[in-house]
């Protein structure tokens, strides 16, 4: 629905008023054509980019010359075309929040703690926040990058994607005000990143379990689920070896990150492998499908299995048993990932990748292992 800052909007001011007389026809006014972006630059002898600049109060440009093309803005009478404008008489700023294409997302809670940040910081810094979904359609027809070349939004916050998108390259290399939300990429200062540090938290789940006694621990993971999630599956494997383990293959299982693919991938490790005495899951939906498989099987948490996931959801308190999982940060991540754009937005040039810190969170869904195999020493824990 928004336009391109070089279209305007018609004038209404000045209208004239309706006359009831006994006299012919009134005759039709033409309106004025609308000020465009080129003929502010013209009058004020300066190119279309600095006056979008202006418009958009970038920092970079002079006052002297700000002065200048606003003086010649107010005297032409332009008026970018832009909804946020229409509404409130005077422009205000906006970012683009780029969402996965599945129906729900505000309903899932871990998409819904990072819109809520990003919403809380949008609201304190005056921004307004444009949603949209990055359906197939929509990145064939590179919306993405027209809605930030057009101006319809200022900068744009992606949530839910990684580098099996490729679409996301289309940012690399370009000045584009963008900044990835707990995620990482493959190459670092590609674009700016926000994120939950993964490593950390995975590393403090697995010291727990080896120091409970467990030795026979599967993972259910997500082959989609990016660079984060290959962390936590690194750091798995590491520590494993510290014990002297090598895991199986297939104590390796994608659950798909859902409940539904929890409850089959842990039906599946079990089944071949009743040995395992513990479950990391590397998000709390499938830790409680997990749960769920558990219960149904007779199985009991954590008496007979462990189980420890990866988010602390608001819910996973109130599973029964209670959930032990590791923390993520996700409010403050999107509050700081949308504080990251606008500073890039107001002329910051340096990358960023900030790591917000993890934590583990004790419940009651982990216990020591069934069968004690030696601890492991000091320097795994």
């Amino acid at each position: 629905m928004s336009a391109t800052l070089e279209e305007t909007i018609e004038s209404t001011r000045g209208a004239d008023a309706i006359v009831v007389a006994a006299t012919p026809k009134p005759r039709r006014h033409r309106r004025p054509k609308p000020v465009r972006l080129q003929d502010v630059a013209k009058a004020a002898g300066v190119s279309v980019a600095t006056v979008s600049m202006v418009v958009n109060n970038n920092p970079r440009i002079s006052p002297a010359t700000k002065k200048r093309v606003q003086r010649y803005i107010e005297q032409l009478g332009y008026l970018p075309n832009r909804s946020a404008q229409i509404i409130s008489g005077a422009r205000q700023p906006a970012v683009a929040v780029l969402l996965p294409p599945q129906r729900h997302t505000f309903a899932d809670v871990y998409f819904g703690e990072l819109i809520s940040g990003i919403a809380d910081a949008a609201a304190r810094l005056g921004q307004a926040i444009v949603f949209e979904r990055a359906t197939p359609e929509f990145i064939r027809s590179r919306k993405h990058l027209s809605m930030l070349d057009t101006k319809q939004a200022d900068g744009m916050l992606v949530l839910g994607f990684n580098d099996m998108h490729r679409f996301v390259d289309d940012f690399s290399g370009s000045k584009a005000n963008v900044v990835a939300v707990d995620s990482r990429l493959a190459r670092p200062g590609a674009i700016d990143t926000v994120g939950c540090d993964y490593r950390s938290g995975a590393q403090q789940a697995m010291n727990y379990l080896l120091q409970l006694g467990h030795r026979k621990i599967g993972l259910l993971t997500a082959t989609g689920g990016g660079r984060c999630t290959r962390d936590v599956v690194d750091v798995y494997r590491a520590t494993m070896a510290t014990c002297g383990v090598k895991p199986q293959d297939d104590w390796t299982v994608d659950g798909r990150l859902t409940e539904e693919g929890g409850d089959e991938a842990a039906a599946y490790m079990l089944g071949k492998h009743p040995e395992i005495t513990a479950l990391f899951a590397v998000n709390d939906k499938m830790a409680i499908g997990a749960l769920h498989y558990a219960t149904r099987n007779n199985l009991s948490v954590p008496k007979d299995l462990s189980i420890i996931g990866f988010d602390n959801l608001r819910h996973a308190a109130f599973m029964n048993p209670s959930l032990s999982t590791v923390h993520l940060p996700l409010h403050e991540v999107g509050a700081r990932a949308c504080e990251r754009l606008i500073e890039r937005i107001n002329g910051r040039t340096e990358a960023t990748d900030d790591r917000l810190p993890t934590h583990l969170v004790v419940r009651n869904s982990t216990s020591l292992a069934r069968d004690l195999g030696p601890l492991p020493d000091s320097s795994a824990a």
